[in-house]
């Protein structure tokens, strides 16, 4: 009821209970944050002024939006988001992560003349005069490759003859249309030596020597791989030749230079011919027993040991000086020797007896004796400037080695001076670490060089494809322009950009 004279009394607004703040919406609702609160202050809004207490709450509801849109908050997120992935990614660790899959090689399957058939022509070479060819009526899974230096052909060719699952860095395919990489095993080393410096007085049982020419079988080998379409399509560049006689190929080497080239070193073959980009430097094969004993000083009294060629070409002059120097110094043992089952016998006594091997440079830089120090636990003493090592990428050779500048080691009395003065923990601690890396240089071993050679070879597939997918959009080049890939291969003579 109004009272009479009075204006109605306005009715009293209820007082405005202000909730606890409500927690933090999850991000996906930030957006409608802003239609909601102004909902609330509209249904608690009077229809003619505002509450102060209204005007309150919608400045908190204001500055907490604000807190949650802010760049702190976003950063939050984003560390939140990149734990979680962290988190995540640590799960799958490289430990638990499955291996890459191998690389896929095709070996082709060559006519036998190229693989048994050049051990066929060694084995009736050296045959006595008068007697039959021994390798005639052997089936080719008897046949044996000779006890030579180069035998990684035979190795290789062998492993991939081989069936059955296997934890391998390259997996053979029976179809050339699934392969990544094309293996020729032509056995150009073994191939290069068939016929012998000293050969016997009749080849044959019919007296007629059997004739062997390398340069013929490399221009054959050739002409069969132009005919097929997998050597045209590339122009080469996805198959792997093995070369390691520095010799070996050496006709044909300009036309295979576009190829992965297995080789030991770099002595006989222009920059323009290989490289370590796209080839392979292999170990050679040991040619004297592995040690089977103990690291230790005791049973080696000889301080430096050397056995082999005194007189050499080009780099290998080195040799001749080294002996003028080391031949009369106490305690050194330095002989000249040739390839022969005596010399081998000499060699393993006096590397199994010694603290130091020595390892001059020869007609090229690398040879077999630096290896067989290795498996002798004899220090290697490397006196060779252009040397190129096998599978440095896991070894490192400055902890199994001396290396030695030749301008410094033909100074009468530095060498040994030097190696007078390494203590005989030192020496302990070097064989120590090459015990740790001597089944890299033994073929005979399943985890030896053979599989890290394929390694080395599977790690060049993703630069091949690289090339190959490259040289589709190329247009033909001058002659004497450079080629901006500068992996030391064949210039791009004509490549149309249509196909």
């Amino acid at each position: 009821m109004w009272e009479r004279g009075r204006p109605p009394r306005k009715p009293r607004p209820s007082p405005i209970l202000v909730p606890p703040p409500p927690p933090s919406p999850p991000p996906r609702l930030l957006a409608r944050l802003p239609r909601s609160l102004l909902a609330l202050a509209a249904r608690a809004m009077p229809s003619r002024r505002p509450s102060p207490v209204l005007l309150l709450l919608l400045a908190l509801g204001l500055a907490l939006l604000f807190l949650l849109l802010s760049p702190a908050s976003h950063s939050a997120a984003r560390l939140s988001r990149s734990l979680a992935t962290g988190s995540e990614s640590a799960s799958s660790s490289p430990a638990s992560a499955a291996p890459p899959a191998p690389v896929k090689i095709y070996m082709y399957g060559l006519p036998s003349k190229f693989t048994y058939g050049v051990v066929r022509s060694y084995m009736a070479a050296r045959a006595p005069s008068g007697s039959a060819d021994p390798g005639a009526s052997l089936p080719d899974e008897q046949l044996r490759y000779p006890g030579h230096q180069h035998s990684a052909e035979w190795w290789l060719f062998r492993d991939l003859l081989r069936r059955g699952p296997r934890d391998r860095p390259v997996a053979r395919v029976d179809d050339p249309r699934d392969a990544d990489l094309f293996y020729v095993p032509f056995f150009s080393s073994l191939s290069l030596v068939v016929n012998p410096i000293r050969p016997p007085v009749s080849a044959n049982a019919s007296g007629a020597a059997a004739p062997y020419s390398d340069e013929g079988m490399q221009e054959e080998l050739l002409e069969w791989l132009e005919r097929q379409p997998y050597w045209r399509r590339h122009r080469g560049r996805d198959h792997v030749f093995i070369c390691q006689d520095p010799n070996a190929l050496y006709r044909v080497v300009d036309r295979i230079s576009n190829a992965i080239l297995l080789i030991s070193d770099f002595g006989r073959l222009r920059g323009d011919q290989a490289s370590l980009v796209k080839d392979v430097i292999l170990p050679y094969s040991h040619r004297i027993n592995s040690f089977k004993g103990d690291i230790g000083v005791e049973g080696r009294p000889s301080l430096l040991f050397f056995m082999g060629n005194r007189y050499r070409k080009e780099g290998g002059k080195v040799r001749d000086a080294l002996f003028q120097i080391l031949e009369n110094e106490e305690d050194v043992i330095i002989k000249h020797g040739t390839q022969s089952r005596e010399s081998r016998r000499a060699a393993t006594q006096g590397m199994h007896s010694s603290k130091f091997c020595l390892h001059p440079a020869g007609d090229t830089p690398s040879a077999c004796r630096l290896f067989d120090a290795i498996v002798s636990l004899c220090v290697p003493v490397i006196v060779s400037d252009y040397i190129e090592l096998p599978f440095e990428d896991v070894i490192d050779y400055s902890n199994i080695s001396i290396f030695v500048e030749t301008s410094k080691a033909v100074q009468p009395g530095f060498l040994t001076s030097l190696l007078r003065r390494v203590s005989a923990e030192r020496i302990m601690e070097y064989q120590r670490e090459i015990k740790k890396v001597k089944h890299y240089f033994e073929y005979e071993d399943p985890n030896g060089p053979v599989n890290e050679i394929w390694r080395l070879v599977s790690q060049k597939a993703p630069l091949i494809k690289l090339l190959t997918n490259r040289n589709k959009r190329m247009i033909e080049r001058g002659a004497n322009e450079t080629d901006c890939s500068c992996i030391c291969s064949t210039s791009q003579s004509v490549m149309s950009t249509a196909r």
